[in-house]
């Protein structure tokens, strides 16, 4: 080989791995910046290319988030973002600066978001192999990162503090702010509760890990994700709670792992194999609470909107459900309130008609509104029940349980869940038999 030709290999090998590096880069430094375009594209590759960071193109819209996702694998799951509420248009971007961090502005300028709370300069920015972007200073302490500031989502070894929690996204696909959170409380107590949407106000916790001070033990001080996958609470004298399951078994070197607060409230830690084919998806090695359904709230819808029902699929996770002649208020939102689709009232019908004439009840086994009851009456037959409640304009359901007791409810109906311990108990959903035709029991699916 010639001195020239040698010469034009070796430089084309170094251009080449130059623009691997370039491509493939896990490090940015002051004044790096990354644009919102077509392409998906990462800014950012983990050293071991299983973690990518940069703009994810919301579907269906012209919008990106800010995020860190799966490369590998074909779907792009999302284990952290940053602007869930606010989604970066076509042409914002994204930047490294020496006093605010990483800040994301439109494409006219416009702050959408950026890290807080540094009091030091930032030198780079990093993301490594566990997936944790981490904000540096010139001598390569952290400032920032997204492990403390979770989304929805824990990787192994990840650590939450006391105070931190995971919001669950509103839905599967807009990653706005959710009703549901995952909170490691002052006391050391972690908890799961739902919040009443638009505002902050916070319903009955439905899970409790119970890590508080007692007289044998002491309270939790972090929720941990270790390097095994081993999630627990770790207590402030270093004992480990567990509080979920038993270690999960399984390797993190052939699965990829991720416990997310799901959208509809249940905590699922899942697994995907790391040499997957495009049949094999993410799995669930176990979830929390066992029955979400079953979650009351006393100011609030419970886990489905109102005027619907919760069923318990078989991968545990909440199905909701509007019974007959009543539909979703927004087609679009699954999860959401229904109302019925005919006119009920103590002033809307015909005087002249007896009531038998124009309603009926539709029966539900082991199906109730709890907290919906506007008055008990006992001893009553089941016979006595729905007469009482055909008769009574105000009432939209009879619950019939425990052989003598008639629980009336009227709209709207809350918590409503399909529950095996009612032990047959019967609802008496009142319907209108001149519009029978217009409804249909509408199941949902995820």
């Amino acid at each position: 080989m010639t001195p020239s030709l040698l010469s034009f290999v070796l430089c084309s090998l170094i251009l080449q791995s130059i623009c691997v590096v370039a491509q493939t880069k896990s490090t940015i430094v002051i004044g790096d910046s990354f644009t919102a375009q077509t392409s998906t594209s990462p800014w950012l590759l983990s050293p071991s290319g299983d973690f990518a960071f940069g703009f994810l193109p919301l579907k269906d819209t012209n919008l990106f988030l800010l995020s860190i996702w799966y490369p590998k694998i074909s779907e792009k799951t999302v284990v952290w973002y940053a602007n869930g509420d606010s989604p970066a248009p076509k042409g914002s971007k994204a930047e490294l600066t020496a006093n605010d961090g990483l800040v994301l502005t439109s494409p006219n300028g416009v702050r959408l978001w950026n890290t807080e709370g540094l009091n030091v300069e930032v030198s780079r920015g990093v993301l490594n192999d566990t997936g944790n972007f981490v904000l540096q200073d010139g001598k390569f302490n952290s400032l920032w990162e997204t492990f403390k500031f979770p989304s929805d989502t824990l990787l192994p070894s990840q650590v939450v503090d006391k105070g931190r929690k995971l919001s669950s996204r509103l839905k599967e696909t807009d990653f706005s702010k959710g009703r549901f959170e995952l909170i490691l409380q002052s006391d050391g107590n972690l908890v799961m509760h739902s919040i009443n949407l638009p505002s902050g106000y916070v319903n009955e916790n439905y899970f409790e890990s119970n890590t508080i001070k007692s007289s044998t033990s002491s309270a939790g001080a972090q929720l941990v994700f270790d390097k095994s996958g081993y999630l627990y609470v770790l207590g402030e004298n270093n004992e480990k709670y567990n509080v979920f399951e038993e270690e999960s078994n399984v390797s993190t070197t052939q699965f990829y792992l991720r416990a997310t607060l799901n959208f509809d409230g249940v905590f699922t830690l899942y697994k995907h194999p790391k040499s997957s084919t495009k049949s094999e998806g993410w799995t669930t090695v176990w979830s929390k609470p066992f029955n979400i359904c079953t979650y009351t709230v006393s100011a609030g819808s419970g886990v489905c909107g109102y005027n619907s029902f919760c069923t318990l699929g078989d991968d545990k996770r909440p199905k909701c459900q509007c019974p007959k002649q009543y539909s979703l208020i927004d087609p679009n939102d699954p999860y959401g309130s229904c109302k019925p689709d005919f006119v009920q009232g103590c002033g809307e019908d015909d005087p002249s008609k007896k009531r038998n004439d124009l309603y009926e009840f539709e029966i539900l086994i082991d199906t109730d509104w709890p907290l919906s009851d506007y008055v008990l009456q006992r001893p009553f037959t089941e016979e006595q029940c729905r007469k009482s409640c055909m008769d009574d304009c105000l009432c939209s359901v009879a619950i019939f349980r425990l052989g003598d007791s008639c629980w009336k409810k009227k709209l709207p109906l809350s918590n409503g869940r399909v529950d095996a311990t009612l032990n047959g108990a019967k609802a008496f959903l009142k319907v209108r038999k001149d519009n029978a035709s217009h409804g249909s029991t509408v199941p949902v699916t995820n």
